[in-house]
């Protein structure tokens, strides 16, 4: 029964997600005859070098800056019951817009005569305009934020279990809160924090309408060259970018799974 209730999933996986992964990845090496040339000539590519740098640099700095600000709310999340329902309404719901809408809206924000420019000029703080948007800075920003969700929920969830008499455990003997922090709820919610960084890192690989829209036209990322690469019609080498692009990711998804307990925090707690 179980096996027939998940069937028109499967099928549907099959044929709108497999085969069309499979043919993408056949066109690397079919196209226009057999050969694994594409693969070869990467390593001597220096502009697939740079934007594949490039691209791992950025998912590292959104990594990191959504950690470092996603691990807070997540312990607001889970140590402040009253106020739980306001801190998820205020996560999930730019989680609900449009990535396209919020990439607008972080345009709007940071250009030249944008709302932060323009703020900044009227307090005296700026002669004249910064320039942000067209910026690393703002691709890592804007990403920072739209894949902020993506680093919380995880980690709210291994902090909800931990088990409370823990802590009152380590305060019973004397131990101050931020010690406790420190030898209890972090180590335990590392699993938490090993699969918001997967899951942040890995979107951010094949992350294109943000960088495309706030990004520099000189930093570029793997997702952008493939579009160039199909808009010239060059149709095999943006299938071995995309190859290489999913290679990654599953290298990267494999890595983290092998660590202990990451697995478990996918799961959510029923109790």
């Amino acid at each position: 029964m179980p096996y027939l209730l998940a069937a028109p999933l499967i099928v549907f996986m099959l044929a709108f997600y497999a085969l069309p992964v499979v043919a993408m990845l056949m066109r690397s090496v079919s196209d226009p005859v057999w050969t694994v040339a594409n693969y070869a000539a990467l390593p001597d590519d220096a502009v697939f070098l740079k934007t594949f740098a490039n691209t791992f640099y950025t998912s590292l700095i959104v990594t990191v800056a959504s950690l470092l600000l996603g691990y807070p709310v997540a312990l607001a999340l889970v140590r402040a019951p009253r106020w739980a329902p306001l801190i998820l309404v205020l996560i999930m719901l730019p989680f609900w817009t449009s990535v396209l809408v919020r990439s607008y809206a972080w345009m709007v924000l940071l250009g030249r005569h944008g709302i932060l420019n323009e703020a900044l000029m009227a307090a005296g703080l700026l002669e004249r305009p910064m320039r942000i948007l067209n910026t690393p800075l703002a691709t890592q920003i804007a990403m920072s934020h739209i894949l902020l969700p993506y680093m919380i929920l995880p980690i709210a969830n291994a902090l909800r279990q931990i088990d409370p008499s823990l802590l009152r455990a380590a305060s019973g003997l004397g131990s101050p809160p931020w010690r406790t922090f420190m030898q209890v709820t972090l180590p335990l919610s590392m699993p938490g924090v090993a699969a918001g960084v997967l899951l942040v890192f890995v979107l951010a690989l094949g992350f294109y309408i943000t960088p495309a829209m706030v990004g520099g036209p000189r930093e570029i990322t793997i997702s952008m060259l493939i579009a160039q690469r199909v808009d010239q019609l060059d149709w095999a080498y943006a299938a071995t970018l995309s190859a290489v692009l999913l290679a990654t990711a599953l290298v990267l998804i494999g890595a983290f799974y092998r660590l202990p307990g990451v697995g478990n925090a996918f799961r959510m707690n029923t109790r």
